[in-house]
């Protein structure tokens, strides 16, 4: 699990000490195992030569890749990822989609990635869905299949971008159609890129 708060590191605890803890503590590696896991996966994530550094020497980036690291060392079958990128600067936050995507690629693994920006959530996920406000219900389910962080600007994208936000802020007139208290129903649909 990867949440979006950067703080989510043992201070006491070396970036590597960090991405073994959790292989120690559930007893799936031995020491040296542990050690060479999580050199394997820092040096994914591009932070092996800050397997030394303490957490308050990292950039938030940083901490997020160190946090990837350790969850993508125990091999989960599924991944959670709530918000890692939220309160990244944009440019950051693109690295961070880019890496993650890439590691997808290599690991292929499970990723329940839950966020609020809509273009994240078409460039990070092949099935998207839409949840209402409170209580959370699944407004509508969407396939966006491969959509890559290259494609923002095309005609595919900026469509499958509007439909969502349609999806989210349904309009009848000039007014929401929420405003009366009605909550839209399930609607199932499907988005592909060109």
């Amino acid at each position: 699990m990867v949440f979006q708060e950067f703080d989510q590191l043992p201070p006491w605890k070396t970036v590597l000490e960090n991405v073994m803890f959790p292989l120690l503590a559930s007893r799936k590696a031995s020491r040296s195992q542990a050690k060479e896991t999580a050199l394997h996966f820092l040096h994914k994530v591009g932070l092996a030569e800050f397997a030394d550094a303490m957490p308050h020497m990292l950039s938030g980036g940083m901490k997020q890749r160190v946090a990837i690291a350790r969850a993508l060392a125990m091999k989960p079958r599924i991944l959670l990822m709530d918000e890692p990128f939220a309160a990244l600067d944009a440019l950051t936050r693109r690295t961070m989609q880019e890496e993650l995507l890439a590691l997808w690629e290599e690991e292929r693994f499970t990723l329940l990635f839950v966020t609020h920006s809509i273009e994240e959530a078409l460039v990070v996920g092949s099935r998207i869905l839409v949840l209402s406000p409170h209580p959370g219900r699944v407004r509508a389910e969407l396939n966006c299949h491969q959509f890559t962080l290259n494609d923002f600007g095309s005609e595919a994208f900026q469509h499958a971008a509007r439909h969502i936000h349609h999806l989210l802020f349904p309009t009848i007139g000039n007014s929401p159609s929420h405003s009366s208290g009605e909550e839209p129903e399930y609607v199932p649909a499907t988005v592909h890129s060109s």
